[in-house]
């Protein structure tokens, strides 16, 4: 069933069919009741397609989102629900697509087919190409996390300098001394990945101003390699009593490395970060964290897209959101440190 079979049913041109499900141009009741009643008989439902090409919209949204390593992290995948659920509430349907540059075809086709209306970008990067790309085209999209640059950019993004700041000097003000950062992977630090940079430069500042010892470590986004992670902090320096983490994926396998080398989490050893609140309640004890609010991001990405779609010569906004940190059980004061971990660590270097 198509058009030319309503408008030949309902006595009317295929552009009056047109006009009255596009709603460009007006239509008397009387016709578009005609029209009408041969759709419901019919039960025709115009393509998407159709409808694209009838109303200049697809009425979807393009995520490009791609996977930091191999998989989707459980934080990713909150992004990625948040991003769709806000979406269906603005009658958007959202089109996933893995794509990490300006020249991958998934990209590409995303903009060249017209598959989207906007898009929403995440995974940002300080210097990021994806968004230069379709800043230089005028295609409209919202990032989650926000470029070196990015006062004419929309965006909604997390403090991660602050954030991590707040962490350092919650340790600090608890007395410890010996601290470590476990940032993301190496490769993503490298890439330019804005949180990994940013929560890193949140802690060397806050770390310098409290006088602490620390060590700075990239791990990769999985608790196997948090595990080895915890292993070689210790080996380092085993009177380190505390960590600051933005990796949310290793934070089980940083806990199993810390039981199996006997520290008590918090009596021996304090841990604390920036992780999504429902993460941070996984592990025992719970972790005391800065919780990232992927749903409120998602939500108000979805908005700030929605409203650049509906108003094209609106000037750019951006939400910058720095939430509390949730005090749990795992950090608490710092414990003397064991005679054993003192002469083991006495000649360490402390920048690593």
């Amino acid at each position: 069933m198509n058009i030319g079979e309503i408008a030949l049913r309902a006595g009317v041109s295929r552009s009056t069919v047109s006009y009255a499900l596009s709603g460009k141009r007006p239509v008397s009741d009387d016709t578009r009741r005609k029209i009408q009643r041969v759709i419901d008989e019919l039960g025709y439902t115009p393509n998407a397609s159709a409808r694209a090409l009838a109303n200049g919209r697809t009425s979807t949204l393009g995520l490009v989102f791609p996977p930091a390593g191999n998989h989707y992290t459980g934080m990713q995948l909150d992004f990625i629900g948040s991003v769709v659920e806000a979406a269906a509430a603005y009658d958007y349907d959202v089109l996933l697509s893995p794509s990490g540059v300006d020249s991958d075809r998934s990209f590409q086709r995303l903009l060249g087919e017209r598959r989207v209306d906007g898009a929403i970008l995440m995974e940002i990067r300080l210097q990021d190409d994806r968004v230069d790309h379709l800043t230089a085209v005028g295609f409209p999209a919202v990032c989650i996390g926000r470029t070196a640059q990015p006062d004419g950019d929309w965006w909604v993004g997390l403090d991660h300098t602050a954030l991590v700041e707040a962490c350092v000097h919650h340790l600090a003000d608890l007395g410890h001394r010996r601290i470590v950062f476990v940032n993301r992977p190496e490769q993503l630090l490298q890439a330019g990945y804005e949180s990994a940079h940013r929560g890193l430069d949140g802690f060397t500042k806050a770390s310098a101003e409290r006088g602490l010892t620390v060590r700075t470590y990239c791990c990769g986004d999985d608790a196997a390699s948090g595990q080895a992670c915890l292993e070689r902090i210790l080996l380092d320096d085993p009177a380190t009593t505390a960590l600051v983490t933005l990796n949310e994926a290793a934070l089980g396998g940083l806990y199993r490395g810390l039981a199996q080398a006997g520290r008590h989490v918090p009596r021996d050893f304090s841990v604390t970060g920036v992780v999504a609140g429902r993460w941070a309640e996984t592990v025992t004890p719970q972790l005391t964290a800065a919780d990232v609010p992927a749903e409120q991001m998602g939500h108000l990405a979805v908005e700030l897209l929605v409203e650049r779609l509906d108003h094209p010569d609106a000037p750019p906004r951006h939400h910058l959101l720095t939430p509390p940190t949730s005090l749990r059980a795992s950090t608490g004061p710092a414990g003397p440190t064991p005679p054993a971990a003192v002469r083991a660590g006495s000649g360490s270097d402390p920048n690593r």
